[in-house]
């Protein structure tokens, strides 16, 4: 069965690949990006859903 991607899905992705990490989640999965990685998305994440009143 397909994974169905919803907006905030679809935004971290977008985010990750931008800061360059998007070769290294399709070859490893989300759980190998470093602590220091996936907060750097997650803030901008939040930034942005902040700044969009989302």
């Amino acid at each position: 069965m397909d994974k169905t991607y919803h907006g905030k899905d679809i935004l971290k992705r977008e985010i990750a690949e931008s800061l360059g990490y998007g070769a290294k989640i399709k070859d490893y999965g989300w759980g190998e990006l470093t602590s220091v990685e996936a907060g750097k998305i997650g803030g901008l994440v939040t930034s942005y859903m902040k700044k969009h009143q989302w």
